[in-house]
């Protein structure tokens, strides 16, 4: 299976530097990040893709939106594709980080969820999609999602893509490795 992660285009709370997992809270593109989701078209035209999956955040629904006025393809919003659920809702990211540093792959923290945790949700997605006929499909979510489809497809442990960097409007190519 193939599939094309874009990590939504910068947003308002990534100049912020602040966590945002809530969909109901407007968390919008910046202008850079609205020229971002523009200028991925092009790339992603030269991929056969047959559908869009998009996180319900607005940021990751917006990047989708714009790319997709080029695209002209189904745009699915999948709930397992939202931003993992750090407990830090609003805060500084700096603040979450801190609150994980003494386990940051299973601590649990303000009621949210661990990065295993977080891995087996979005992993699941991606074991129900790869069963289903369409063949390249593009994901439109957040790092540390597009973490979780590095992991996925190269079959590397949720340690194994700590930290690993994503940029924004970005199309990174992931094939599942057998």
């Amino acid at each position: 299976m193939r599939f094309i992660g874009l990590r939504h285009g910068q947003s308002t709370y990534n100049l912020q530097y602040l966590c945002n997992d809530d969909p109901a809270r407007n968390v919008c593109l910046t202008e850079l990040g609205v020229q971002q989701a523009q200028s991925a078209v092009a790339q992603l035209q030269a991929h056969a893709l047959t559908a869009i999956y998009c996180s319900p955040l607005p940021r990751a629904l917006q990047t989708a939106e714009i790319v997709n006025a080029g695209l002209k393809l189904p745009l699915h919003i999948e709930p397992a594709l939202a931003d993992i659920r750090s407990g830090f809702e609003g805060q500084p990211v700096a603040d979450y980080m801190a609150a994980i540093a003494h386990d940051p792959l299973h601590a649990r923290v303000n009621g949210g969820e661990s990065i295993a945790d977080y891995h087996q949700r979005v992993a699941g997605f991606l074991d129900v999609l790869a069963g289903r006929s369409e063949e390249d499909v593009l994901l439109v979510a957040h790092e540390e999602t597009l973490r979780v489809f590095r992991a996925w497809a190269e079959r590397l442990t949720a340690k194994a893509v700590i930290g690993l960097p994503f940029e924004n409007c970005v199309p990174y190519d992931f094939c599942r490795i057998l």
